[in-house]
């Protein structure tokens, strides 16, 4: 059976991703001095103004405006003819400190405080919610191919701007791949989109051939493409007013740009400008982590975990493995396998990835799954570190 499935990615330049990477940064500034700062930081952005407001706990001292300018700079609004400039925005910081009652919870755990845990994994977790990981044999890196395309069609199209190689474009785009499926094989690209911002001379053919010839080609294999893929280069026109200035952005707001493009359920938790004991973030690593490797071990083509907490408690309330049919063992024993072979309770993963580190701000655009890019220190549960236990358990 024929399908087609689309994921979309964005630019360092969206505005939604410009707050994402602001969140991101101030946390990591934060840990950089104080790794056990709490730290729950949200941006938003429009025309002439950043504001970042939360709920912070920490010794750090940390410069706020100075973050979002350099961020923003970094970015590509440095000029105020780009509609948006780092150098003179407005800059808003209405910070406070975290709530004592969640403090209580994370600090120590229910089952800390009933004597159940006396380890120092006895944190509980920042919040309830429910995590989802996953991972497939599509491409290298064991992410589905639609996001993976869309994230490194957005990355070269920011890495063609900043080498000057198309001068002309400005920081805000998008990206978006679908791909069609013979049942679960991809087996070519059906349509290929493609919007930049740029500059209000730049001509719309000389930006279609180029970006076709300098992102979409350098990025989706050949052979995935045929005569009858649909490429769509800025199908609107003129895209001069962009970023902030074209549209407001919010910390949070690309949450499936973050994760798996929509292949994969999502619980609904963004991930920047929380730090590890939050564990919409932290949880969402293990998940992908433990799935991956599944995949890696070779006992299943596709595979996705779901685990869930309750506020204040340390050990997950539910952890479920689906493979999709696609498993040599059952996914009720590999979900027990997993119980039993890895501890999820918060401070274990903070622990395990090392993640009261500034590792943060890379991540916030191009995806938090799949980044092999950024070396096994910068995403640490990409590594494959289990695939070998794994297969030693079931004999395989």
């Amino acid at each position: 059976m024929k399908r087609l499935f689309t994921s979309e990615s964005v630019t360092e330049g969206h505005p939604d991703k410009i707050c994402d990477q602001i969140s991101d940064r101030i946390l990591d500034e934060m840990l950089r001095q104080d790794p056990m700062s709490r730290v729950a930081c949200e941006t938003c952005c429009t025309t002439g103004l950043v504001m970042v407001m939360g709920e912070i706990t920490t010794e750090a001292y940390v410069d706020i405006q100075d973050v979002v300018r350099r961020t923003v700079l970094d970015i590509g609004y440095n000029r105020a003819k780009f509609g948006f400039d780092g150098s003179t925005c407005a800059v808003i910081n209405s910070i406070h400190d975290q709530s004592p009652d969640i403090a209580l919870g994370v600090d120590r755990s229910a089952e800390a405080k009933s004597g159940e845990i006396t380890d120092a994994f006895g944190t509980g977790a920042g919040d309830q919610g429910l995590m989802f990981g996953f991972a497939c044999r599509e491409t290298p890196e064991l992410m589905p191919m639609p996001i993976s395309l869309a994230h490194k069609m957005a990355k070269r199209l920011t890495a063609v701007r900043k080498d000057g190689t198309l001068s002309y474009l400005r920081p805000d785009g998008k990206t978006q791949v679908t791909v069609e499926y013979d049942g679960a094989k991809p087996v070519r690209i059906d349509t290929v989109v493609v919007s930049s911002q740029h500059d209000p001379y730049a001509n719309l053919e000389t930006i279609r051939q180029d970006i076709i010839a300098n992102v979409i080609r350098p990025t989706i294999p050949e052979e995935m493409l045929d005569d009858a893929t649909k490429i769509y280069v800025n199908p609107t026109g003129r895209f001069v007013i962009g970023g902030p200035m074209g549209d407001s952005g919010l910390t949070g707001r690309k949450i499936i740009v973050d994760t798996y493009g929509g292949y994969s359920r999502h619980g609904g938790g963004a991930f920047s400008g929380k730090d590890p004991t939050k564990v919409d973030r932290s949880a969402s690593y293990a998940a992908r982590h433990i799935a991956k490797n599944i995949v890696a071990s070779g006992l299943a083509e596709r595979a996705e975990v779901q685990i869930a907490y309750a506020i204040g408690v340390a050990r997950p309330v539910s952890l479920l493995v689906d493979t999709f049919g696609t498993g040599i063992i059952d996914d009720e024993s590999l979900a027990q396998v997993v119980t039993n072979e890895v501890d999820l309770r918060p401070a274990a993963i903070i622990d395990r990835f090392d993640l009261r580190r500034p590792i943060y701000g890379p991540l916030a655009a191009y995806g938090h799954m799949g980044r092999e890019d950024l070396g096994p220190d910068g995403a640490p549960w990409e590594k494959t570190d289990l695939a070998e236990t794994l297969r030693g358990m079931f004999n395989i």
